[in-house]
């Protein structure tokens, strides 16, 4: 499951969300888990991925 980074433009802090790619799309309404503002804005960022195919 892929996890999205958000920062809140309230509080400043950081979280995490944890939801599908097909949750992700419908548009979910998220908010901070810090301070419950909604005015939020995702990072960016980098992820990976384990298999155990040689590439």
């Amino acid at each position: 499951m892929p996890a999205y980074v958000y920062t809140c433009k309230d509080c400043g802090k950081d979280f995490t969300v944890f939801i599908t790619i097909k949750e992700y799309e419908a548009g979910p309404k998220i908010k901070c888990d810090y301070c419950g503002s909604d005015h939020i804005e995702r990072k960016i960022t980098r992820f990976f991925a384990v298999t155990s195919k040689k590439s």
